[in-house]
Order: structure tokens, then C-alpha cells, then sequence
């Protein structure tokens, strides 16, 4: 596993469309199709990586606090699955059912919508406004594994609190870390 960070890029750049499979559906959803007129909140994770096991509890706490207030998310799995099979859409499935993922969680198979979106790592957290432009690109919050810090989805929390409220959301912001995406 090596450890990597998001990728700092300039925010502003307009969220790139996709239209992927849901693991949990089964249908093949786009981001016209997902997005929110409030805010969109994608990230990559999988199911093999520790850092997104860590924190996986807490991503479900909330979307399911910001999914009532009119913000989107999106999940999705851009990991080569060949290496590693843990990745698989099954699998994927799987691991959504039985942590209630509230989101879809989308598989990237050829992992053109990762390079897209110039994702480093898992996780990896971009979100958009209701016009669809990145005004936050970094971190869940401040707990890692073995940490000891709570995971309390903080930083995302501050930026989509600033986002509903209409003001502008801090530019001041700690990329997430992870293991890289497995890259075929």
C-alpha cells in the first residue's frame, strides 16, 4: 500500500459527466441523473483499502445527515479488480448492502472517470456546488487508522454547512490521504 495524497488541484473546474454502473442497482446511472442542485459530493473509495474501512461508518452518518438537506453523493470504484478481486462489482455490492450505504456505488471499470476527475487515492473527496464547479477538493476530517481521533466527517461537514448556508467555502484545505488507486 502506498500512501497517497489528493492530487491539490484548482478548484473551480467544472465536475466531468459519467454515466457508470451501479453495483447496487444493477442500473447504470449518470451524473445529470445524480447530481443535486444544492451540492454533489463524489468520491472514490473501495472496499479493500483501510483507510476507507475506517472511515466507512462515518461516510454513511453523513450522507445520511446531508441526504434530507438536498446534497448528493456518489461513490465510485475505479480500482483494478483483476489484482485485486476484493474491488470486484460483487464484492462491491456486497460490502454496500451490509454498511447501508445510502449512495450509489458506481464501478469504474475502464477508470476513465478517475482520471477524469484526477483521483489519486482512496478515498478521494471532490465536491461540487449546484452548478456543478469544485469548491472543495480534500479530506473526510482529521482520523486516520490507528489514530485514535474520532471519525467525524468535520472538514466535509464545514464545507457543505457553507455551501447550504450560501457562503463561500473555505479555500483552506487538507488533501485526504490513502492508498493510491490500483491502476491496471
Amino acid at each position: 500500500m502506498a500512501l497517497t495524497p489528493t492530487k491539490q488541484i484548482p478548484l473551480g473546474f467544472t465536475a466531468p459527466d459519467f454515466s457508470l454502473p451501479d453495483t447496487i442497482s444493477g442500473k447504470t446511472l449518470s451524473l445529470e441523473e445524480l447530481k443535486s442542485d444544492q451540492a454533489t459530493v463524489v468520491m472514490f473509495i473501495c472496499n479493500h483499502c483501510p483507510y476507507v474501512k475506517h472511515i466507512n461508518e462515518g461516510l454513511v452518518q453523513l450522507a445520511n445527515d446531508y441526504l434530507p438537506k438536498g446534497v448528493a453523493f456518489v461513490a465510485i470504484s475505479s480500482n483494478d479488480v483483476a489484482n485485486y478481486p476484493e474491488d470486484s462489482p460483487e464484492r462491491m455490492k456486497i460490502v454496500a448492502e451490509e454498511l447501508g450505504y445510502p449512495f450509489p456505488y458506481l464501478y469504474d471499470e475502464t477508470q476513465e472517470v478517475a482520471k477524469a476527475y484526477t483521483a489519486e487515492c482512496t478515498p478521494d473527496f471532490s465536491i461540487f456546488d449546484g452548478d456543478l464547479r469544485c469548491v472543495y477538493r480534500g479530506q473526510l476530517d482529521g482520523s486516520r487508522p490507528g489514530s485514535g481521533v474520532p471519525v467525524t466527517g468535520t472538514d466535509i461537514r464545514k464545507a457543505l454547512d457553507a455551501i447550504l448556508a450560501k457562503e463561500t467555502v473555505s479555500t483552506e484545505q487538507i488533501p485526504s490521504v490513502g492508498c493510491n488507486i490500483k491502476w491496471k
